[in-house]
C-alpha cells in the first residue's frame, strides 16, 4: 500500500483545486464579457452619405431599475431619418441600428413590473438607444415593450409593430377614423399602405388607394374586403383627383393619407420619382368639406394637414400610456387576422448591412425583417 500523501502532497492538491477554481471563474466572466456584434451607422461629413458597419460589443451590464435584457428574435428594417436626429442634436460617430424588436426577456430589472424571464415581447426601442435592435442582445425600458399574442410569430410582431402604430397614429389619432367614411390611401401596397387599408377596412370605412406598378395594383385588386376603386398611377394616365371625385359623387374625400406630395410643377421638381407623385393642389382638390389630410411631407402642415411624425409617441412621456394601448391593440390585430403584413422573406443578421442599404435608398417594396 502506498502511503498517505503527506502535508506536502496536501499542499500540491490545495494548490491544483484553487488553480482550477480561478479558471472556472475565467471561464464565467469571459462568457459574461463574450463579444456580440451589433449594426450601427456613421455619417459622412457632408450628412449625405450613410455607412453601415457591423461592430464589436461587449456583453451588457447588470440590468436595472425599469430595464428589461432581451434576446432578440426579429428586427425589422425602417429608413433612418437622418435630418430629425440631426434636428435633435442626437448625432454621434456610430448610431445603433434596428428599432422594431421581437424577442425573450432573460433578466429584469428590480423595478420591472409587466415583465419576467421567459416572457415572450415585442417593441420599438427609443430613438437615443444605445443598443442597436441588430444585436443578439438588448436593454430597453419595459415601457416600450408589450407581451407578443402567443398564435404570432417572431417575423410578424416585428415586422407589422411600427406601421401598425403610424396606421393607427394616422388614422385615429390625427384624422379621426369612423364608419362609413372615405379614405384614400396613396401607395397602398406599400407596407404602411397595406396595414392602414386594413385599419380602415376593420373600422368600417369606405377606402380608395392608389398603385404604383401593375404588381401593386394586382396585389390591391386581390384584397379582402375590396377596394372600392384602385388608382394605377404607373403609366401617367390617371388622375388622382378625378377618380375620388368620381368615386365619391363629386364630395370628395374625408380622409387622406399620402406617401410623398409634389410641392412643384412637374417640370420644375428635381427628382424624377417625384414626378409620379400627386401635385399638393390635387390632394386639396379631392379633400371633401372638413376633410383630413395626413402627409409624410413635414413642410405642408397647416389647418387640415397634419405631420405623420413617426417619433410623435416616443418624444412625449405624458402619452405613454396611449402609446403601450396602441401596441397592445396592434398586436391583437395581427394575432386574429385583421393586420396581414407585406413581409418579405427573412434574413439572417449577415445579411443585414446590404439589406439596410438598400431600405435606406427607399428600394424595397415590402418590410425586410432579420430573424436570429
Amino acid at each position: 500500500m502506498g502511503a498517505a500523501p503527506g502535508p506536502a502532497g496536501a499542499g500540491s492538491l490545495q494548490k491544483d483545486s484553487k488553480v482550477a477554481v480561478a479558471k472556472a471563474q475565467a471561464v464565467r466572466a469571459a462568457r459574461r464579457q463574450v463579444t456580440m456584434k451589433g449594426l450601427y451607422f456613421q455619417q459622412s461629413s457632408t450628412n449625405e452619405e450613410i455607412t453601415f458597419v457591423f461592430q464589436e460589443r461587449e456583453n451588457l451590464p447588470a440590468t436595472e431599475d425599469n430595464y428589461v435584457k432581451l434576446q432578440v428574435k426579429a428586427c425589422a428594417l425602417s429608413q433612418i431619418n437622418t435630418k430629425l436626429l440631426a434636428e435633435m442634436k442626437m448625432e454621434k460617430d456610430f448610431f445603433p441600428v434596428g428599432r422594431e424588436i421581437a424577442g425573450i426577456v432573460l433578466d429584469v430589472g428590480s423595478k420591472v413590473s409587466f415583465f419576467q424571464p421567459d416572457d415572450e415581447v415585442v417593441g420599438i426601442l427609443p430613438l437615443d438607444s444605445e443598443d442597436p435592435g441588430l444585436c443578439e442582445v438588448v436593454r430597453v425600458h419595459e415601457h416600450y415593450l408589450v407581451h407578443k399574442p402567443e398564435k404570432v410569430t417572431w417575423t410578424e410582431a416585428a415586422g407589422t409593430i411600427r406601421d401598425g402604430v403610424r396606421a393607427y397614429t394616422a388614422l385615429h389619432y390625427l384624422s379621426h377614423l369612423s364608419p362609413g367614411k372615405s379614405v384614400l390611401i396613396m401607395d397602398g401596397a406599400s407596407a404602411l399602405g397595406t396595414i392602414a387599408i386594413q385599419l380602415a377596412h376593420h373600422r368600417g370605412a369606405k377606402v380608395i388607394a392608389t398603385a404604383c406598378s401593375l404588381e401593386d395594383k394586382q396585389y390591391l385588386e386581390r384584397l379582402r374586403p375590396s377596394i372600392a376603386r384602385v388608382i394605377d398611377l404607373s403609366n401617367g394616365k390617371a388622375h388622382v383627383a378625378e377618380s375620388c371625385l368620381e368615386e365619391t359623387g363629386g364630395l370628395g374625400v374625408d380622409i387622406v393619407l399620402d406617401a410623398g406630395v409634389r410641392l412643384y410643377n412637374k417640370g420644375d421638381e428635381p427628382d424624377v420619382k417625384l414626378q409620379l407623385l400627386p401635385h399638393k393642389h390635387d390632394i386639396i382638390t379631392l379633400l371633401g368639406v372638413g376633410g383630413h389630410w395626413v402627409t409624410t411631407e413635414e413642410k405642408l402642415q397647416g389647418a387640415t394637414v397634419a405631420f405623420l411624425n413617426d417619433e410623435v409617441w416616443n418624444l412625449s412621456n405624458v402619452q405613454q400610456g396611449k402609446y403601450l394601448c396602441i401596441l397592445k391593440d396592434v398586436m391583437e390585430k395581427l394575432s386574429t387576422g385583421v393586420f396581414r403584413p407585406q413581409l418579405d422573406e427573412p434574413i439572417p443578421l449577415y445579411e443585414a448591412k446590404v439589406s439596410m442599404e438598400v431600405v435606406q435608398k427607399n428600394q424595397g417594396r415590402k418590410k425586410q425583417v432579420v430573424q436570429f
